[in-house]
This record gives C-alpha cells, structure tokens and sequence, in this order.
C-alpha cells in the first residue's frame, strides 16, 4: 500500500503542472525514441548487408591476383598470373569444390536495340551460375560447348536489357560488343545494389574464352570463382584451393603466394563489424539526448523542491522522515522518466513503421533494446533525480515552515 500511495502522490503532482511535466520529459521522449530508432537502423542495415552477401553465395570462394608490392609498400596494381591452366587445375585436383569459373572482366561500349550502354562484361563458364545462385529469368544462360567453341552468345543483366531493349524483347537480338556480334540468348533475374552499392545487373555475361581471347585478348583472367561443396568444408575447401594454386605456380616453400583467396564469410565479418560499429555510434549519439533530458528532469525536480518547501515542512513536522521525503521525490523522478521512456517508445515504433513503409529504410526494432532503452530512463530518473530529492530530504521542519 505504501508503494501505491507514493505513485498516488507522484502522478498527482506530476498532473498539477501537466505542461511542465511534458516540456520536462520531452528530452527523454526524443531520447528513447532516437535510441531504439537509431539502433534498429543499424540492425536493420546489417540484416540486409548479411542478407546480400549471403545471396551471394554461401558457399563461395574467391581467388583473386595477390597486390604488388615493393619494400613492404603496395604499389596499387596485381601481380596477375591466374590463367584458365589454374581453373582446370582446380578441376582436376579439389575435392571440397563442387564448382569452379574463371571471371574475365572488361569494359566495354555495348550497342543493341534501341541505345547504346556503358556496362561491365564478364567472360564466365556455366557453373559461374551455380556458385552465384544468380539464375535466368527468360532465355537460357549458354552452355560448355559455348565455352569451347568461343560462342559470341550473351546473357544480358536486368539494368542493360532495361536500357537496351525497353520493350522486352532483348532474347533472340543482336548486340556489338567493342565491334564484335553477340546473339542475346537471356536475361539474368534482377539482384539489386551490391552491399557496396553498386547496381548488379548492370553486367552482360558471355563466354569465358569469348571474353578472354576476343574481347580482352590476353591470357590472364581477373579471377577465379568456387563454389565450396557445402558451408561446413569451407574453410578445408580455402586450405585445399591454396596447395593447389601453390603447385600451379610454382611456388616454393616460403615464399609469398600470388594470390588472394577471400570467403563470404570473411566479407560477411567485415561488414557485421562496420555495421555494429556504426550502430553503437548512431546510439552513442541518441543517448546524448537522454543525458540532456536527465538534466531536465533534475532542473525541474530542483524547481519543484523550492515551490513545495512548506510542504515538506508540514510532512516532516506530522512525522514523515527524512528518508520517507527522498523516496517520495526520487519516486516522482522516476515516474517522470519511465512516463517519458513509454512515449518514447510508442514514438520509436511510430517512426519505424513510417520508414520501413515510406523510405524503403528496414527498421529491427528488438525487444532487447527497447528493454535497454527503458532501463536507461529510468537509470537517468534515480541518477538525476537523486540530488534534488536529497535536497528536500535535508530540510528543516522549521526552517521549511518558515519559507515563503
């Protein structure tokens, strides 16, 4: 019964100075709210981050030409010696692997349909398909005899047969690739922006060799894509890939591997660990506005102790203790905070709502951080809130009795 009597009290002399009351939690409303919003942004962000590498492949292990490097400095170029010789080597030799695709990458000016487009094209093999998970949508993507025979056949990506062939009719056309003809034989199901923000589908696939020996004329490829036979040999898929280019190179024990070869897994530690640290800034920075409330609170807790110095006078001298007056107070701070932390939350749920409907922006708000958000209002209610009610706790009845 005590304790419900001093909530009595609380929200009794709270209401009596309803503007005050909502002007004084307004810090903590903003506060909250931009706590919970601002950390379910972060999480938000990194669930998609993990959802895009993840649609990447799984599975996936990249071999890319090692960085040049001159008395421990990069030099910003590679040292490519990564060759169609090291795709088939892997062929041959990798049991972890269930797929392997050399990548040649070129740029070039593509003209077709009803425009022409800037956009990226990428000499693969057929399983490139497979250790992708990126499939056709219409049309058919091309086959090894395509890649042993140097078929001028492509596959077009989302974004260049938009702009190519606006129509839809991009399956059955004709296009020229730096001059050279290729017969449009399908169009890649649409991926998106990449965790870096680049647009996927901005990209024409053809064959390996086509790309190799008519488009870049050179007999180096920009990389190697594989396809781990399942997530849990992975890390013996990367182990066994290693001796193999080693052999395939030649490379003595000791000396420095030219090559890289980089998992999903790594790029998906990598983005998990820049996203929480953006998330715990983001949260760094709302939690200024709770600090800022919290000193609001004391303020008018302060105010409040000065205006009701008779009162405490009258308690103390019909027998109310010291400590009875400080839980009373401290109580009316807290009351105060938790009633600003509950809005806040309500608002925080309100703005996500509106930005995951309206901005496109996901939003994951957890129960975990509306629960810390809630616990940190109420922290900030006893923390400021304790001066000013030991303040009040500390008066004299008669010198209280006697204030004006």
């Amino acid at each position: 019964m005590k304790f419900r009597n001093l909530l009595k009290v609380a929200f009794k002399s709270l209401i009596k100075n309803r503007m005050r009351t909502l002007l004084t939690s307004l810090g903590v409303i903003i506060g909250v709210g931009a706590v919970i919003v601002m950390v379910g942004v972060g999480q938000g962000a990194q669930q998609d981050i993990e959802a895009q590498i993840s649609s990447l492949g799984a599975n996936m292990l990249m071999v890319w030409p090692e960085r040049s490097w001159s008395h421990g400095v990069s030099q910003g170029g590679n040292q490519n010696k990564l060759t169609l010789d090291d795709v088939e080597a892997i062929r041959r030799q990798a049991t972890f692997v269930s797929a392997v695709s050399p990548e040649v990458r070129v740029g070039a000016q593509v003209i077709g349909g009803e425009s022409n487009w800037n956009t990226s094209v990428r000499g693969v093999d057929p399983e490139y398909e497979e250790i992708r998970d990126w499939h056709v949508d219409y049309g058919e993507f091309f086959t090894e005899r395509d890649v042993r025979a140097k078929s001028k056949v492509a596959v077009l990506g989302k974004t260049v047969a938009d702009n190519l062939f606006p129509s839809g009719d991009a399956v059955g056309a004709k296009i020229r690739v730096r001059n050279t003809p290729f017969k449009v034989i399908g169009v890649l199901e649409s991926k998106g922006q990449s965790t870096w923000g680049s647009d996927m589908d901005d990209v024409i696939m053809v064959p390996s060799t086509t790309a190799l020996y008519r488009l870049a004329g050179g007999r180096f490829i920009s990389s190697i894509y594989t396809s781990a036979a399942s997530v849990d040999v992975t890390e013996k898929a990367e182990e066994e890939l290693t001796i193999i280019m080693r052999e395939a190179h030649r490379i003595a024990p000791g000396e420095e591997d030219d090559f890289r070869i980089r998992s999903q897994a790594e790029f998906m530690e990598m983005a998990t660990e820049t996203s929480e640290v953006m998330t715990l800034l983001l949260a760094a920075v709302a939690a200024v506005s709770l600090i800022v409330g919290g000193i609001g609170i004391m303020n008018i807790m302060l105010v409040s102790v000065t205006e009701r110095t008779r009162e405490i006078g009258i308690r103390m001298a019909v027998g109310a203790r010291g400590s009875d007056v400080l839980v009373q107070f401290l109580t009316e701070a807290v009351v105060l905070a938790l009633t600003g932390g509950t809005i806040g939350v309500l608002l925080a749920a309100g703005v996500s709502v509106l930005l995951n409907n309206t901005v496109g922006l996901t939003t994951v708000i957890s129960p975990g951080v509306v629960l810390l958000a809630f616990g940190f209002a109420a922290a900030i209610g006893i923390f400021f809130g304790y001066y000013p009610a030991r303040k009040a706790a500390r008066l004299h009845p008669i010198d209280a009795l006697r204030y004006e």
